[in-house]
C-alpha cells in the first residue's frame, strides 16, 4: 500500500489544530504516547510545555497521540497539509516520511539553530533518514531492548544468571515451566513489536530485508529462517505461550510486572514496569541474547536503534517558533528532565553523560546502542515493509496458536505474500 493509499485509508485529518498557524505566539504539537498512559504523558511535558512558554512567550497546543493512530495520523496530515507545527515520529519511519517531503530536511542551517549535528549521538542519527540526505527529524528520546528477567522465578527455578544465547533461554524455559510459570512474553498481534524482534533475528542470522539498492529481499533463505526461529520460539520451543499470539496492547508487559511470567523482550521498560507496581529490585536487565552469547556488531546484533525523533512540519507557519521549540526539547537540560522522566535515553552527548544515567539497567541499554544496535531499513517504503512483514509475523503465531505447522515452506509463503504488498520500485 502506498503512503498516499495508507494516509486516506485511515480517514479525514486532524481537528486539534494546523501547520497553517498564523501566530508567531503559538504551536501546535503532537506528542507521542511515551508513558504508561496519556495522561501520564500530559503530566511530565505540559510543566515543560509552561517553562518554554514563559521563557518564549510561545504557547504550546499539545496533543498526546496514542501509538495507534500515530503513522495513519501523520500520513493523513502530510497529503492534506492539515497537520501540526512540531510532532514525534517513531524514527523507524523516518525515511518514509521523508519521502512524503512534508517535513523539513535538518540541513546544516537548521541543525546551527539548535546547537549543531554534532550534539547528537551518531547511533541516533543514523534512523533519521535515508543516507546521503539531510535529516527529516532530529533525535529525541533513544532506546534499546533488553531482556528482563524476575529475579525470584530464576532463583525458585535454580536458574544463577540470565541466557545470554537462544538456546540458554530455551534450556532454562524448560525449568522456569517445571515450577508452572510462564516463561517469555510477546505481542505476537502487535505488528511494530514484531518488525523490531525479526529484524534482530534476521541480523543474527546474516540476513537482511532489502538488497543494497533498496528491493525487498523478503524471501531470502536467511530472512525465512531467521522468521521461522522466532515464531518456534512458541510453535517448537514453547517457551512464549499460546496465548501471547493474540497479544496487542503490551499484556506481556502487564504479566511480567504482574509476576506471571519470567523474562520480557522489551524497549526500555523500567517506568512502564514501575507505573504497574513492579520494584526494580524484582527484575534484572541483561543484553538480548544472541546466537553466540557475546553481543557485538553485525550478526552479533541484540537491538534495534530504537527511539523518538521530533520532527517540524514544512508548511508550518510558524517555523521560527517551531526550531526554538525543538532547540529547547533537545537542550541538555531538558534531555536530562524527559529521558529521566520516561527512562530513554538522551541522543544527546551532554546529557547522557549525566549520573541519572548510570545506574546498571541505564547503562546494559547504552551499551547495546553503542556497540550492537543496527538501524532499521532506512527506505522509502519503511512503513510498508513494517506493516506487510510485522503481519506476516502474526499470522504465523496465529497458526503456532492454533496448533498448526510452521514449517520453512509456510514462512516463506507469508513472506511472498508481503513482498507482492510492497510498492513497486
Amino acid at each position: 500500500m502506498s503512503l498516499a493509499l495508507a494516509a486516506t485509508a485511515c480517514g479525514g485529518g486532524s481537528s486539534s489544530g494546523s501547520g497553517s498557524n498564523d501566530s508567531p505566539k503559538t504551536l501546535t504539537y503532537w506528542a507521542s504516547n511515551q508513558g504508561a498512559s496519556i495522561s501520564v504523558d500530559k503530566k511530565v511535558l505540559q510543566p515543560e510545555l509552561d517553562k518554554f512558554e514563559r521563557r518564549t512567550g510561545i504557547k504550546v497546543k499539545l496533543e498526546v497521540v496514542p501509538w495507534s493512530d500515530l503513522l495513519n495520523r501523520i500520513l493523513t496530515a502530510t497529503t492534506s497539509g492539515q497537520g501540526p507545527d512540531v510532532l514525534n515520529i517513531g524514527n523507524t519511519w523516518s525515511a518514509s516520511l521523508q519521502a512524503t517531503g512534508a517535513l523539513q530536511p535538518w540541513d546544516a542551517k537548521n541543525f546551527g539553530k539548535i546547537g549543531g549535528r554534532d550534539r547528537f549521538v551518531d547511533s541516533a542519527l543514523g534512523s533519521t533518514g535515508a543516507e546521503g540526505k539531510d535529516p527529516a527529524a532530529v533525535p529525541l528520546y533513544s532506546m534499546a531492548y533488553a531482556l528482563y528477567y524476575n529475579k525470584k522465578i530464576f532463583a525458585d527455578a535454580g536458574i544463577g544468571k540470565p541466557p545470554a544465547t537462544w538456546d540458554e533461554l530455551v534450556a532454562d524455559g524448560r525449568k522456569i515451566k517445571a515450577k508452572g510459570k510462564s516463561v517469555l512474553g510477546a505481542e505476537g498481534a502487535n505488528v511494530s513489536e514484531n518488525i523490531h524482534h525479526v529484524f534482530v533475528f534476521a541480523k543474527q542470522h546474516g540476513a537482511d530485508f532489502f538488497t543494497a539498492d533498496g528491493k525487498p529481499d523478503f524471501t531470502n533463505p536467511k530472512v525465512v529462517e531467521a522468521i521461522k526461529a522466532y515464531v518456534d520460539l512458541m510453535a517448537k520451543d514453547k517457551v512464549i505461550p499460546t496465548g501471547d499470539a493474540e497479544y496487542a496492547q503490551n499484556q506481556s508487559v502487564s504479566d511480567f510486572a504482574k509476576g506471571k511470567q519470567a523474562m520480557l523482550l522489551w524497549q526500555t521498560a523500567a517506568s512502564n514496569l514501575k507505573s504497574q507496581g513492579m520494584s526494580e529490585d524484582d527484575y534484572g536487565v541483561a543484553p538480548v541474547p544472541v546466537r553466540s552469547g557475546t553481543p557485538g556488531t553485525g550478526a552479533q546484533t541484540n537491538s534495534m536503534v530504537a527511539g523518538i525523533n521530533i520532527a517540524v512540519f514544512r508548511n508550518s507557519h510558524n517555523l521560527d517558533g517551531a526550531a526554538k521549540f525543538v532547540k529547547f526539547m533537545t537542550s541538555d537540560e531538558e534531555q536530562k528532565i524527559l529521558n529521566k522522566a520516561y527512562t530513554t535515553i538522551p541522543p544527546v552527548k551532554a546529557a547522557l553523560q549525566d549520573p541519572a544515567f548510570s545506574d546498571p539497567a541505564t547503562v546494559v541499554l547504552k551499551q547495546t546502542l553503542a556497540t550492537s544496535a543496527a538501524a532499521l531499513p532506512q527506505v522509502a517504503a519503511e512503513s510498508q515493509f513494517e506493516t506487510a512483514v510485522g503481519t506476516a509475523v502474526k499470522e504465523l503465531f496465529a497458526d503456532a496458536a492454533a496448533g498448526r505447522a510452521v514449517t520453512t515452506d509456510s514462512v516463506k509463503a507469508e513472506l511472498e505474500k508481503a513482498q507482492q504488498q510492497m510498492p513497486a520500485a
